[in-house]
């Protein structure tokens, strides 16, 4: 029995964005220089002036009549919008979420230990969901449940905002806070 060779695998480059140079199709283009005005030119003539320059002609707005181009640095310019991007992805913040389940019936101790948690992960910058899960016939004890995450969200509200009144969804009676911005 023989053995296939692998396939390798080639990465794929992206098709590019815009039409640079002799990919531009039309005739006629609109060329936009930074100390000139704008002036409507054959597209042979553009690309003879930006070859004088040694850049590159790129069509910045193909939908428009005739199609808009300018002269520039094309790697330099997917160079900086590269850039731009990644910087723009550091700035995002993740949302962290970190759920503590109580309890129709949690004990004081309980309550206190899961309040500590809760405060450290405000500190921290995260949002807080709280739940009371209802197992079988603890339903009944809703208003019971509705008292605790009200007490937690009073007892916590000097590091979080509360987001939402207590509403039940299922077996679940949930409250969200937020961190206060100040902190």
């Amino acid at each position: 029995m023989r053995k296939e060779p692998r396939k390798r695998l080639v990465p794929q480059q992206e098709p590019d964005q815009h039409k640079i140079n002799e990919k531009i199709t039309a005739r006629e283009i609109r060329l936009v220089m930074e100390s000139e005005e704008p002036k409507v030119m054959s597209t042979y003539d553009a690309i003879k002036l930006a070859e004088e320059q040694e850049m590159d002609l790129v069509e910045i707005s193909p939908n428009a009549v005739p199609p808009v181009c300018k002269i520039m640095d094309y790697r330099k310019f997917l160079y900086n919008q590269k850039r731009k991007q990644k910087e723009l992805k550091a700035k995002q913040s993740k949302v962290i979420i970190k759920e503590i389940r109580f309890g129709p019936n949690t004990d004081e101790h309980d309550f206190q230990f899961k309040l500590v948690h809760a405060k450290k992960f405000l500190e921290e910058g995260s949002k807080v969901k709280a739940y009371v899960f209802f197992r079988g016939r603890t339903i009944v004890f809703k208003d019971r449940g509705e008292i605790l995450l009200l007490r937690f969200a009073q007892e916590i509200g000097d590091l979080g905002v509360l987001e939402s009144m207590p509403k039940l969804e299922g077996k679940r009676m949930i409250i969200m806070l937020n961190p206060k911005k100040g902190k």
